[in-house]
């Protein structure tokens, strides 16, 4: 049976005051906890069904973080999802380390991405198409949100994220890079489908109901827009992502 205390921390940390208090976040479900067991994070808690600790006792047994058995029922009373029947980890943030484009590479870009369910589903697409690094305005939602966890689906243990205002960072990349293009999405501009991406480069994605602010236009070199056929008003910024790194890794 989990403790008071020990119940009280997990419920903490779905706060984002307190991950930056304890500088640490949660993950949950089966999928999530078995990856960040063979990635690179420092893991202090797993708490995990019987069921699930019989079917993974090696993986488990062989790591260096406290371990708790619990129920069911207490993994959904100490977490968010509303049915976890398998792990729940506490694990330790990264600091946020100055991300740029090596030679070759791609880095995308979020300006003000405000829902956590989109920061998610943004880091899985990016995960899908092979981009590593995603560079985050300071508005935009905690990358460590359990909802943004949750909704990566484990591609947070292989994508980095670095929180920075926009115009500072964007003015330092256009002094170190030469020749690099930055490119983003509005609702007049090139259509993604005629592009033709640059060796190195960024890829900047605006607010859902806003687009890129103009801080952050003013540093934009192609304007590129995903050409609209029907009546609806505007894109899902995950479902926009995932059609601009497609036409990207089309060439």
């Amino acid at each position: 049976m989990l403790s008071k205390n020990l119940t009280k921390y997990l419920h903490s940390l779905q706060l984002k005051k307190f991950r930056l208090e304890h500088n640490a976040f949660l993950v949950e479900g089966a999928k999530s906890v078995l990856e960040l067991l063979t990635a690179d994070f420092q893991t202090e808690l797993v708490v995990v069904t019987e069921q699930f600790y019989k079917e993974n006792t090696q993986k488990l047994e062989k790591q260096p973080f406290r371990l708790e058995i619990a129920t069911a029922d207490e993994l959904a009373r100490a977490g968010t999802l509303q049915t976890n029947d398998a792990a729940l980890a506490v694990v330790k943030t990264k600091d946020n380390d100055f991300l740029y484009a090596e030679k070759g590479e791609y880095v995308l870009i979020l300006d003000d991405i405000r829902d956590p369910g989109n920061l998610g589903t943004i880091i899985r697409i990016a995960d899908w198409y092979g981009i590593t690094k995603i560079v985050c305005s300071q508005t935009t939602t905690d990358w460590y949100n359990p909802k943004v966890i949750a909704a990566s689906k484990g591609s947070f243990t292989r994508v980095r994220g670095y929180y920075a205002e926009l115009t500072a960072y964007l003015e330092k990349v256009r002094n170190m890079e030469h020749g690099t293009q930055i490119y983003g999405t509005f609702l007049e501009g090139k259509n993604i489908h005629q592009t033709t991406f640059g060796d190195t480069g960024y890829i900047v994605m605006g607010n859902e109901s806003n687009g890129i602010g103009p801080t952050v236009e003013q540093f934009v070199i192609h304007k590129i827009t995903i050409p609209r056929f029907g009546g609806a008003e505007s894109l899902n910024v995950g479902i926009a992502a995932a059609v601009v790194l497609d036409n990207w890794r089309r060439g």
